[in-house]
Parts: structure tokens; sequence; C-alpha cells
């Protein structure tokens, strides 16, 4: 299934992420909440409290013109994670690089600051903006 075309307004949309998320004192999580045993003992795993401006560029970069519905996870994660690779990626790789990104916090919690965190969505962004 084949999503909409980002728009040059959409992508000016997320690309205005850029310098929020990586303003200097930003921190994507304020803490780690949840950590506790119960009386029948078991332990509730931590989840991160996110910054509320991550939580909003997550949902935009969720919506349906950033989605690649068929997108290969290893082959996303692998692109994001080699800078050549993000510099030279088209829009349709750059969605699949986003729809890893989004969907990774439902299988591993603290995903998306890690991904703001290593980088990952600063040289999306950045690409983004190239081209724009």
């Amino acid at each position: 299934m084949r999503t909409p075309v980002p728009t040059a307004e959409e992508i000016q949309a997320l690309v205005s992420f850029l310098p929020q998320l990586y303003a200097k004192d930003f921190t994507s999580v304020h803490r780690w909440a949840g950590t506790s045993e119960r009386r029948d003992r078991t332990v509730s795993l931590p989840w991160p409290e996110y910054d509320d401006l991550v939580t909003e560029f997550f949902q935009l970069a969720s919506t349906e013109c950033w989605t690649d519905h068929e997108y290969d996870p290893e082959t996303a994660g692998e692109n994001l994670n080699d800078a050549n690779a993000v510099q030279s990626a088209d829009l349709d790789q750059l969605k699949a690089m986003l729809t890893y990104c989004v969907r990774g916090e439902k299988f591993c919690d603290g995903h998306w600051g890690a991904m703001i965190e290593g980088g990952q969505i600063r040289r999306v962004l950045e690409r983004l903006d190239q081209l724009l």
C-alpha cells in the first residue's frame, strides 16, 4: 500500500523540529517511571516520560504521509545507522527510516529517545531539509 508523498509543507513541518530537538539543554526523556516490585513479586519495568516536544514530533512523524507500510525494519535500521546512507537517501528511504523510528518504541521503551540522542533523527531531518 503506497502512501501519499509528503508535500513541501509537510516536510518543512517535520524539519522545523530540528533546532528544538537539538537545542543545547534539551532532554528528550524527563525521567524513567514505573520501576517497582509488587506484592505478587512481579516487577513493573520502567518506561520513559518524554518531553512533550518528542511526543509531538513522533505523532507528526507517524502520520500517513510519513508511513511506509512495506518497509523492511532490518534494512531501515541499517540505513539509519549509516550516516552515508542517510546522506544519500531519497524520500522513500527516509520514510522507511522514520517508520522504523516511530514503530521502534512499541518494541523497546526508550527507542524514541535513543534515536534523538544518537543523532539518527538529526541526520534524517537534515537530509529532508536538503531535499527541500
